[in-house]
């Protein structure tokens, strides 16, 4: 019987895996064929490269130091600038906090907003402070002080690669939290004046796919793995859980004296449903948006001019009804992905997303329509049309959790009914942030919870 049973594969499961198995026998059990979660690779023109997160947070340290602890090297991007596709053309991104601008002469030379927009912006500082009494979605407060363009091409765009969801939706306390402090001082604009410039990189990667890691965590030996296990049922029973996993058919029941929840939030409450009802009914209301990655291998020489571009990709604003939201140059961006795809016939990859919350329209076409779509938007942005050799579909069903309004005091009721229940825990990216590190963060502090 293993001391610990972990519930989900990914990132958040692995990681609490590792953890405990310096003290406990563990056992992971995952419902899907693999394990990794949203870390996957495939393989793409004779190239192994990620379908799933590509990179990092670097200056956050705890991805990092999970990455190098098992003896994975971190690199950073070769290139580091990125465009925006918006009024037409591919345009300069300006330097921003999430949005919030940070050269006003950068984003005058920009294009991306109108004259009347960029005034907005200048008179920013003579606004009174913002009213951070209760919670506000990140539209609400980026338009009070800057304007709705602000928030249409700038803020939307990042917000969609990183979350999938849309402004008016999202919990500034919940995604934006460096926003509202930099709010608290008064003036956004002058208090990210005052933000001190680092040079240290942005974001980190790794040699092969960060798709690798999932990998050497599995591989460790550390602790047991169990693939196509589905948990269909908790319960408490006098020393402990009993988890009902496979089929409804050839059922078995597993025992443990601890449990983790590492699964998404929907799974987890239907698993909580007996045991922490409370912690059930919350998790059921938070909601998750699909997505889907589109890869592509040129040939080199059918790039043109892009083979050698600088940038690492481009980001589009939802207000200008492209099928795409962004793309990403990964032969540009990631030295490995260049150095594997010239060793594969010479190649070229790079990959464009698609998918927001409520908007699972977008992805119910077959994988050819998505690619046609993908390649047709790759032409209009770069004027590049050729065929490429290869191309893959991933598709992220409900992968994104969206922090609505209210997401903080909602992951503390659910915290507090969890801890009520000795010997349960919940880790993941429902809870305190859906990037790596914040995924991390959450599973070490579920292996830290008595």
């Amino acid at each position: 019987m293993p001391g610990v049973v972990v519930v989900g594969g990914g990132i958040a499961g692995l990681t609490a895996a590792h953890l405990l198995a310096d003290e406990h026998d563990v056992l992971v059990l995952e419902a899907s064929p693999a394990v990794g979660g949203k870390l996957r690779l495939a393989e793409v023109g004779g190239v192994a490269v990620d379908v799933g997160a590509e990179s990092v947070l670097a200056r956050r340290p705890e991805a990092v130091d999970l990455v190098s602890s098992l003896g994975l090297p971190v690199v950073h991007p070769s290139s580091t600038s990125s465009s925006l596709w918006t009024r037409g053309e591919l345009r300069p991104l300006p330097r921003s906090l999430m949005g919030l601008p940070l050269d006003l002469d950068g984003l005058a030379r920009s294009g991306v907003l109108s004259d009347a927009a960029l005034d907005v912006v200048r008179r920013e500082p003579d606004l009174p402070p913002l009213d951070l009494s209760r919670d506000r979605s990140v539209a609400d407060v980026v338009a009070e002080r800057f304007g709705q363009e602000v928030v249409d091409r700038l803020v939307e765009p990042l917000l969609g690669g990183v979350y999938a969801g849309h402004a008016g939706n999202l919990s500034a306390h919940a995604t934006t939290p460096q926003l509202l402090a930099l709010a608290r001082e008064g003036s956004l604009l002058e208090a990210a004046a005052r933000l001190p410039v680092s040079d240290a990189p942005v974001f980190g990667g790794v040699p092969g796919g960060l798709g690798r890691l999932p990998v050497a965590l599995a591989g460790s030996g550390r602790f047991e793995v169990r693939t196509g296990a589905t948990v269909r049922g908790l319960a408490r029973t006098e020393t402990g859980f009993a988890l009902t996993v496979g089929s409804t058919r050839d059922a078995e029941v597993v025992t443990a004296d601890r449990v983790v929840l590492a699964c998404p939030a929907t799974p987890a409450a239907r698993l909580l449903a007996e045991v922490a009802p409370a912690a059930a009914i919350e998790l059921a209301e938070v909601e998750s948006a699909s997505m889907a990655i589109v890869t592509h291998a040129f040939r080199a020489e059918d790039l043109g001019d892009l083979a050698t571009t600088a940038s690492s990709g481009f980001l589009v604003p939802p207000v200008d009804g492209r099928a795409i939201k962004a793309a990403t140059y990964s032969f540009a961006k990631w030295a490995w992905v260049r150095e594997a795809g010239a060793a594969a016939g010479g190649v070229l990859l790079l990959r464009t997303s698609v998918g927001r919350h409520r908007e699972e329209s977008a992805l119910q076409h077959p994988d050819e329509v998505l690619v046609a779509s993908s390649l047709a938007e790759l032409a209009a942005a770069t004027g590049v049309a050729a065929r490429p050799v290869d191309s893959h579909v991933q598709r992220w069903g409900g992968a994104l959790p969206q922090y609505a309004l209210g997401h903080v005091d909602r992951v503390a009721r659910i915290r507090s009914a969890v801890a009520r229940v000795p010997g349960l825990s919940v880790c993941g990216a429902a809870y305190d942030g859906v990037g790596i590190p914040a995924v991390v963060a959450s599973a070490r502090r579920a292996t830290m919870e008595p």
